[in-house]
């Protein structure tokens, strides 16, 4: 059970963000914002999503790209985090499962997922 005081701030901090409506198997463009120093900018992230855990403040995505010689890059973003400026929806991916991990093991167009076609 939780605090309502607790609840009632992760509230506000749900409805200050814009979220779209993405699952496990999309492609998404995320921008964080990378602080070095006193300077601080924005540089995208691009890959696929292979899972979405948590709920409320907590939840968080792994996405998964890959980056220079073929090498499999993940990292986990927590998608209210302030680091996350915003999250852009490019291809919405057919899966059947919730969870996408078996892509790790695969490589080239093995590793490829089909799209949703939109009418």
């Amino acid at each position: 059970m939780k605090n309502k005081y607790i609840a009632s701030f992760e509230q506000a901090q749900i409805a200050s963000k814009n979220v779209p409506e993405f699952r496990a198997g999309d492609t998404l463009r995320l921008a964080v914002t990378i602080t070095e120093g006193e300077k601080s900018r924005v540089q995208n992230y691009e890959g696929i999503c292979i899972s979405i855990r948590g709920e409320g403040t907590g939840k968080t995505i792994t996405v998964r790209k890959i980056g220079a010689n073929g090498v499999g890059i993940e990292r986990v973003f927590p998608i209210y985090s302030d680091s996350l400026e915003k999250i852009e929806v490019l291809r919405r991916g057919r899966v059947r499962r919730a969870k996408l991990f078996y892509l790790r093991d695969l490589a080239g167009k093995a590793a490829r997922i089909k799209e949703i076609r939109r009418k």
